[in-house]
């Protein structure tokens, strides 16, 4: 809120308090281009990890222990070794790992045990965005098939009387974005008070993501005698102080390994011109044959979809990832881009958060991202597991990138800032 001088008190004479003279709209700083460009280091050979446990070695129920070897699971992931017994003896953990280290099994595995053996009743998953939340609700159903255990999907773009129906009947699970959930609490008399169990997966995405206020907000209407299991890829002040209000004296199991970007050989496409020019730099690249599935990123909802639908039109397979799509749009998108039913999958930064596709050839920042930490996020979802990745940047050069930079600059000023 701005400051008020004695002069402008009450408004009176119906004129604007600050003029455009003394109230500027902050700069947008870029970042340096020659940070996009960066030759890909030859990973170190990997220790192999001696687990300590295979996963018959925790004396799963009968019927778990089948689902979990019918899954194709014998020996646990670093997370999974550490977490599992832990989490069997009811104590709250903290879980700092990557995305794609086998997390959600080494939640949802104890818990299920728990429940089968009346240790627990209900399990809240909490969870940044709608894609990863449906991952683990399909992973749940893997393991928790012939269990008499049920779980529910609490998201937005999907309907809330269908939700509110299947939150009636009591399953043991919901897995929920915060928005949502919140949303049923406040609004619509939803009530958790009987969940014994919390699970806080990808924390530090849900607090990028403006997540905290809701996720408090969340807490208030749990039980304060649970169960939680905290889950991030890192620990920042704001988390920190987030754990030293729901946390009882946790178990720390750290596997977290450095960030894959020093793996993932990184350049720049200098383009002269503006969107157009970058459209057909973007088309002739896609018809390189190494271009095998492109995560593409824009900037905006609006550009990410009218880059989508330019492309289709030249004849290009691709669809499309944002906020302005509808769950079953976005699920059938990503599946077709996991699918290799279509080449590339453009996305906004927040659509594509958290998710876990594997075998992406190559990311291209379309449209390049505002802050630095944006930028190792989007790269790193090339180069996994050990996989060679490509990541490109679009810098554009000359009088029409400039033209159309200051178009954006007066029409912000215009407007205000960008929700």
């Amino acid at each position: 809120m701005y400051p008020q001088s004695s002069a402008g008190r009450g408004n009176r004479g119906g004129r604007p308090m600050f003029s455009s003279k003394n109230l500027r709209q902050p700069k947008v700083r870029s970042i340096d281009p020659n940070k996009f460009i960066n030759k890909a280091v030859a990973p170190l050979e990997e220790v192999v990890y001696e687990s300590k446990h295979k996963f018959v070695d925790f004396k799963f129920d009968d019927r778990l222990q089948f689902n979990i070897e019918s899954h194709g699971y014998v020996t646990p992931t670093p997370i999974q070794d550490g977490a599992i017994p832990h989490v069997l003896e009811g104590q709250d953990i903290i879980g700092l790992a990557n995305t794609g280290t086998g997390k959600t099994a080494a939640f949802l595995l104890p818990i299920l045990q728990r429940m089968l053996h009346k240790q627990a009743k209900r399990c809240l998953v909490l969870i940044p965005t709608r894609e990863l939340a449906i991952q683990i609700e399909e992973e749940f159903r893997i393991f928790a098939r012939g269990l008499n255990l049920y779980s529910t999907l609490v998201v937005g773009g999907a309907s809330v009387g269908r939700q509110l129906s299947q939150l009636s009947r009591k399953p043991q699970f919901i897995v929920a974005t915060p928005g949502r959930l919140k949303d049923l609490i406040e609004n619509y008399g939803q009530t958790i008070d009987d969940f014994d169990v919390l699970v806080l997966d990808e924390a530090d995405r849900m607090l990028d993501m403006g997540f905290i206020k809701d996720i408090r907000a969340i807490m208030s209407h749990i039980r304060e005698d649970r169960h939680t299991l905290f889950f991030s890829a890192t620990i920042t002040p704001d988390i920190e102080q987030l754990l030293s209000t729901i946390l009882k004296n946790p178990v720390t199991i750290s596997v977290r390994k450095g960030e894959t970007s020093d793996h993932v050989e990184q350049d720049v496409v200098r383009v002269e011109g503006g969107k157009e020019a970058k459209e057909e730099k973007l088309v002739e690249l896609l018809s390189g044959a190494e271009f095998t599935k492109v995560l593409i990123f824009g900037e905006t909802k609006w550009g990410v979809q009218k880059l989508a639908d330019r492309l289709e039109r030249r004849g290009l397979k691709v669809a499309a990832i944002h906020g302005n799509k509808s769950q079953p749009q976005r699920q059938r998108a990503l599946n077709d881009f996991k699918a290799e039913r279509v080449q590339a999958l453009i996305a906004t930064d927040v659509a594509a958060r958290g998710l876990d596709i594997p075998n992406v050839s190559h990311v291209i920042n379309f449209d390049a991202p505002k802050q630095y930490e944006d930028y190792i996020h989007r790269i790193g979802r090339t180069g996994r597991a050990g996989q060679r990745g490509t990541a490109l940047t679009f810098v554009s050069t000359g009088p029409a990138a400039f033209a159309e930079g200051s178009r954006a600059d007066r029409s912000m000023q215009s407007r205000g800032p960008r929700r």
